[in-house]
């Protein structure tokens, strides 16, 4: 099926840009007024449609903020159908398909196995890091003695050394499991609720950003990456 629409899903729901429909409905009225008058229809907000706030930089290179709405699918296919136009006629049609798709046995089983792996992978982090405070809280560890000194930062290379992991593995195994990002300079950067717990980021002598691997988030990484070598044996 040809993406006539960006569909979104969060929180096990399809949803789609206000905006982004009003663009394909080649709609003349300005957003704004064209989606208050749809919502004169009946639609419930925090129900078919949530208002949130976008940002965008003007030419001139100013910041602004502009409000979009993302809908249910159900209230963009009515809004489509609305329209009495072709292109009405065939938004409603892609989103009949959808739905069709989103509610088939098969695509239901596989959204219930993803969302299992991921609480099975929540609670693994969760315990990991219960295990990581628990055992940096004791007086001594000698199980971590041979690893890190407990007070010292180490940068990605070493850690990975310590972890007994090649470096380029271990980077990719940080960025697909969203405890790192590339910013727009390609450099290694921290999610936010990582950052001052797994990682600390020091300007180098060079003068750019570094990120370096903290004592909890050694022995975090340390106990999640053997979990997941004991899932694969």
């Amino acid at each position: 099926m040809q993406e006539l629409i960006k569909v979104q899903v969060k929180n096990d729901r399809q949803l789609i840009s206000g905006r982004e429909l009003h663009k394909f409905l080649e709609v003349s009225t300005r957003y704004n007024d064209w989606f208050e008058r749809m919502c004169g229809y009946g639609f419930i907000e925090n129900k078919d449609y949530v208002a949130i706030t976008q940002k965008r930089v003007t030419v001139q290179g100013n910041q602004t903020t502009f409000t979009d709405h993302e809908l249910s699918v159900n209230m963009a296919e009515q809004i489509s159908m609305l329209q009495r136009n072709d292109k009405g006629k065939q938004a409603r049609e892609y989103f009949i398909q959808v739905e069709q798709q989103w509610n088939n046995p098969a695509e239901v089983i596989r959204r219930g196995y993803a969302l299992a792996q991921e609480q099975a992978k929540r609670l693994t982090l969760e315990n990991a890091n219960l295990v990581a405070e628990n055992r940096l809280m004791k007086p001594k560890a000698d199980y971590f003695d041979d690893l890190i000194d407990r007070k010292t930062l180490v940068n990605l290379t070493k850690t990975a050394k310590m972890l007994k992991i090649k470096r380029n593995e271990f980077i990719n195994w940080l960025l697909e499991n969203k405890y790192l990002y590339r910013d727009a300079h390609a450099d290694l950067m921290p999610f936010a609720q990582y950052n001052n717990k797994y990682f600390e980021v020091k300007e180098s002598r060079q003068g750019y950003p570094q990120t370096l691997v903290t004592p909890a988030g050694r022995e975090a990484f340390n106990l999640l990456l053997n979990h997941e070598k004991e899932l694969q044996a």
